[in-house]
């Protein structure tokens, strides 16, 4: 499914008036329904607890400027990391944490994330022909039968805040969550049966609802890359954030805490990015809608029990390709073996 229109539009349809006859009494009894109907969902706005987590938005409507020529034709989401694209890492990730709507903001030069997520008869033909059973059953796992897949088109990228932004229509009013797949992220033990960083994250919300932020420590010299958060000092896996602040220089952040590329966050942010002033080429940050909301809701930040692979930067991105090709059971002593010539 493909949405189209403006980011910035009211998340609510229009109702059709109403106009009842006077004696009625079925439709009055209707108007007063939908006028308590009305007096909940505004109540029930911006409240959170006990709303499962059904929804993930991926963000790929990014030029990927970094891995040009690369990404000149093909989405960077799309690059391999060993045998599969950077995105399809993350809506796995989202799928093992219990979500089944996959929603992502795209470009018009992102078609072949839609095309990856979509059914290929021509291919499903041959492999199932040729008695290629185990490739079939790869084909068919990238998109589970219970997992839907949404798609909006953003016209200009106009910032990580104004992406979100554009999932609100779909989103509706419960909390959901962010998945950058630009950071590939493996939870410690995920490899034998362990949580996900995403399912982790989940956990915390359930004990702690409200906005959760996967943080880890960075060097202080690289706090003007990431957005910093202040928890006071607490160094609990869970932590509730007091401020927070966008690329500070190592003397100004308030802390070593940086937010990576997993948020839950709260139908609440949609407003307050809305309320957030455009930045340098008009670009809105998710990050000043965030911060806006403390004080007004709970923020926490998560200290996930995993790594983070930069798979934005070229040298994150081979990283991540030679850790998992090690890793590969069917790769692991070849890679190993021409390492060390390579290296001799």
């Amino acid at each position: 499914m493909t949405r189209n229109g403006s980011c910035f539009g009211s998340a609510f349809s229009d109702v059709a008036r109403l106009e009842p006859s006077c004696g009625d009494q079925d439709t009055l009894d209707a108007v007063a329904l939908i006028i308590e109907l009305g007096v909940w969902v505004h109540h029930q706005k911006g409240n959170v607890k006990n709303m499962l987590i059904r929804k993930a938005v991926f963000p790929v409507g990014g030029m990927g400027t970094r891995f040009l020529p690369a990404t000149k034709a093909i989405p960077k989401e799309m690059l391999p990391v060993v045998d599969k694209p950077l995105i399809q890492y993350a809506v796995e990730e989202a799928y093992a944490a219990g979500i089944r709507q996959m929603i992502f903001i795209t470009g018009r030069h992102k078609r072949a994330i839609g095309d990856h997520f979509d059914a290929a008869f021509e291919l499903e033909y041959e492999l199932e022909k040729g008695n290629k059973t185990e490739l079939l059953g790869l084909v068919h796992a990238i998109k589970p039968d219970d997992m839907d897949c949404v798609f909006v088109r953003q016209a200009r990228p106009l910032g990580l805040g104004h992406a979100v932004l554009c999932a609100e229509s779909v989103v509706g009013n419960e909390p959901f969550a962010v998945l950058l797949a630009d950071d590939l992220m493996l939870g410690r033990e995920q490899a034998t049966g362990g949580p996900t960083v995403l399912q982790q994250m989940v956990a915390a919300y359930e004990t702690h609802p409200g906005t959760v932020l996967a943080v880890q420590d960075v060097p202080r010299s690289e706090t003007r890359r990431y957005g910093v958060v202040d928890t006071h000092g607490v160094n609990a896996s869970v932590a509730e954030v007091f401020a927070m602040v966008e690329k500070p220089t190592p003397e100004a952040a308030p802390s070593t805490l940086a937010v990576a590329g997993r948020y839950i966050l709260t139908p609440a942010v949609f407003d307050s990015i809305r309320r957030q002033p455009r930045g340098a080429g008009g670009e809105i940050q998710l990050t000043d809608g965030i911060a806006a909301l403390i004080g007004t809701e709970k923020v926490y930040a998560f200290r996930y029990d995993g790594k983070r692979y930069d798979c934005g930067s070229k040298e994150g991105f081979l990283e991540a390709t030679i850790d998992l090709a090690l890793a590969n059971p069917e790769l692991s002593a070849a890679v190993r073996a021409h390492m060390l010539k390579a290296l001799d």
